[in-house]
């Protein structure tokens, strides 16, 4: 056990400087749901992935050492982390990397307590990424991909009330589009030469091609990284049914979008080799690939649209212009 002289011992109402004024002794009683007796908190962890899918998250430590991730829910967003909470559970059991939500005594992972909603889970010590370089860092590659590999295998038979609805990326596009017409007409100018390319290459392919259980944001900073693989995958909260190499392109754009040099490095290069030999892709999908990838920078764009950041907005719409008037090279170099 490291040395844990120099923290503060529990005590009721420590620490009330946390999000929202919540004091030691409030987690604690939060806490007790789960049987976990807090110690302190630990403001100095690093918490990896987005903020924004909780209203709240903090680090506790208990008494034997074990630290937690505690976060307080968006009432409207309830129904779907129970659905994920299933979801990880089922493959916790099958895959190390997942680590699922604490269950309360009755089976179920999150506490309504007043107005507030409660999940817990196990927090997993990592290694930061050192951006941009990472993204040409070769061995990273077959790790990601052995990933999705067996994230594929293990999800085949996910209970039927896993969050399994099918997400049209073709239709999200489309709706994106329509909005940016209607307000933006400068920034519709510059993406419709990619919107047209969908509509004639991707758009009426989309409802023939295979489909599995996706992570649905699997890039290298929702992952915790060990100094020669991964720990675990966290922030899964738009997982759900979808194309199959839907987790592949998400990741392959989000490298690119680093520096576009990486989108032909080692990185790269390497999970691409490792699906084309163990992923089992149908031909459809290898074919739709390089599609796929630049379909699905339409959603950064919303998101970035979402946070009204001009800077990223230019710079999205720049890289999908990149993608485009490169697309018979990514097409040959990612032919999966």
């Amino acid at each position: 056990m490291k040395d844990i002289s120099d923290q503060p011992p529990f005590s009721p109402g420590l620490h009330s400087d946390i999000a929202e004024g919540l004091s030691l002794g409030r987690a604690a009683d939060i806490l007790d749901f789960w049987k976990i007796r807090p110690a302190w908190f630990r403001p100095e962890a690093g918490l990896a992935g987005s903020p924004e899918r909780c209203l709240f998250r903090t680090v506790v430590e208990d008494e034997t050492g074990r630290s937690f991730i505690l976060e307080s829910l968006d009432p409207r967003t309830t129904e779907r982390r129970r659905d994920i909470a299933r979801a990880l559970d089922f493959l916790g059991r099958r895959l190390p990397e997942v680590r699922s939500y604490l269950p309360l005594e009755d089976g179920s992972f999150i506490l309504a307590e007043g107005r507030r909603f409660w999940q817990v889970s196990p927090f997993v010590e990592g290694l930061p990424l050192q951006r941009p370089e990472y993204a040409g860092e070769g061995w990273r590659g077959p790790a990601l991909a052995d990933f999705l590999i067996r994230l594929k295998q293990a999800s085949a038979e996910l209970p039927e009330t896993s969050p399994a609805g099918r997400f049209s990326v073709s239709e999200f596009v489309r709706s994106l589009e329509s909005k940016i017409r209607a307000r933006d007409a400068a920034l519709h100018g510059r993406i419709l030469p990619a919107f047209r390319y969908l509509e004639s290459a991707y758009f009426e392919k989309e409802a023939g091609l295979q489909t599995a259980f996706a992570h649905g944001d699997y890039h290298p900073l929702n992952v915790i990284w060990t100094q020669d693989g991964i720990a675990a995958v966290i922030d899964w909260e738009f997982c759900g049914l979808k194309p199959e190499a839907y987790d592949a392109a998400i990741l392959v754009g989000c490298l690119g979008m680093e520096h576009p040099r990486y989108l032909a490095g080692d990185l790269v290069v390497e999970l691409i080799a490792a699906l084309k030999k163990r992923a089992g892709y149908a031909a459809e999908s290898r074919d739709a690939f390089f599609d796929l990838v630049l379909a699905l920078r339409f959603a950064w764009l919303s998101d970035w649209l979402r946070r009204k950041d001009a800077e990223m907005i230019d710079l999205e719409a720049v890289y999908i212009d990149l993608l485009l008037e490169n697309r018979e090279f990514f097409r040959r170099n990612w032919a999966l």
